[in-house]
């Protein structure tokens, strides 16, 4: 009786203009037959942003490396310095 467990990206896909969304089900087989399936998601974006005491913005790189290759590369597609630029307005323009 073998039992395995394998993680495999299902979805990956751009939502609105920069959201990334990537689903990863975790899949458990015994003897080959699959017995068990969860999902489970996530949402990257191209920067982590933090607006200071003296009201200045902060927008760090969303570290992409240890993502699967190919959400790394949907990423870099995606995330065009006019999308970044976008996305950095939009940031700054929510009430925080």
């Amino acid at each position: 009786m073998a039992i395995t467990k394998e993680a495999v990206i299902e979805i990956i896909e751009v939502v609105g203009s920069w959201n990334i969304q990537v689903a990863t089900d975790t899949v458990i087989k015994e003897d080959g037959t699959e017995i068990s399936r969860s999902r489970h998601r996530h949402v990257l974006q191209p920067f982590s942003s933090s607006k200071d005491s003296d009201g200045k913005w902060t927008h760090t790189d969303t570290d992409i490396s240890g993502e699967e290759v190919a959400v790394r590369a949907i990423a870099n597609a995606a995330w065009t310095d006019t999308v970044k630029a976008n996305y950095k307005t939009f940031v700054e323009s929510q009430e925080v």
